[in-house]
């Protein structure tokens, strides 16, 4: 089923996102954009010309022709789309990158504030399946931004950005995946129910229960198999796939119940490309 997603609440936000990014990045050096991320093979300047090469196609622009044969990191179709703006921005400057994305974002911004709930709602492909809305496209988008401005704080070493509204929408697309992040990625067992307890900035509790597939549910009987507690931030760079999750379990993450199982979990939340 297609996902509604709210235009008044996402497009702000959207549009927030990227001047947040354009204010973290307009106080940095030659050597702040050439710092290595988390992400194999980018730095700095090659995330944010992600960003600007998938804004510039939501734009209409095409992307361009290069050649990414011998990258050893890329290694699906996604990656290879992603790769190609990267890739044809390796030979600018950091600061002309900053300011294209700038030129993008504010004509996506218009594009989007023109927009109805309607246009929100029209049948859309979308980086999580193709029968999907425009509205959760852009609700990835914001997802999309959100951890990468993540991964670019993580670089430079600057603090992370808190705020509430931000960190929530960000975590609907992990919780939307929980299912399948208990079931598939982390593997538990038939018979196991998961609580998820997500802590500020933002504090949500979520329960999993698996059956013939693993499935949300608002509540459980009794105590859950598995009790996982972990700081909202954490959660978002731990599903992305952004840190090794060993050096938290126990520590930054609270396990609870059957002790291998709740391992297991913690160690398995990583579920995007």
């Amino acid at each position: 089923m297609a996902t509604t997603i709210d235009r008044d609440k996402v497009v702000p936000l959207l549009i927030a996102e990227f001047q947040a990014v354009v204010e973290l990045c307009s106080r940095f050096s030659e050597d702040d954009w050439n710092r290595p991320t988390c992400l194999p093979g980018w730095t700095v300047k090659d995330v944010l010309s992600h960003l600007l090469g998938t804004e510039a196609m939501l734009h209409g622009e095409q992307a361009p022709s290069v050649d990414i044969s011998g990258l050893d990191h890329v290694k699906n179709a996604t990656a290879e789309f992603n790769e190609a703006w990267v890739e044809s921005l390796r030979a600018t400057a950091g600061s002309e990158v900053l300011e294209r994305f700038k030129d993008i974002t504010d004509q996506r911004a218009e594009a989007l504030k023109a927009m109805s709930q309607e246009d929100f709602d029209q049948s859309s492909w979308t980086p999580a399946g193709p029968n999907e809305t425009y509205g959760r496209f852009m609700r990835i988008r914001h997802y999309d931004c959100f951890m990468h401005e993540l991964d670019i704080r993580d670089a430079v070493g600057a603090a992370d950005r808190e705020d509430p509204a931000h960190v929530e929408l960000a975590l609907e697309e992990p919780v939307a995946a929980l299912g399948y992040i208990v079931g598939k990625k982390a593997g538990m067992p038939q018979g196991t129910s998961v609580r998820l307890q997500i802590t500020g900035p933002v504090n949500q509790t979520h329960h999993v229960v698996v059956e013939e597939r693993a499935r949300v549910v608002d509540s459980i009987d009794g105590e859950p198999t598995v009790g996982l507690t972990v700081p909202a931030l954490l959660f978002l760079r731990l599903t992305g796939g952004r840190r090794d999750p060993l050096p938290y379990v126990g520590d930054a993450m609270t396990l609870e119940g059957d002790a291998e199982l709740a391992t297991q979990l913690a160690t398995g939340l990583a579920y995007t490309i």
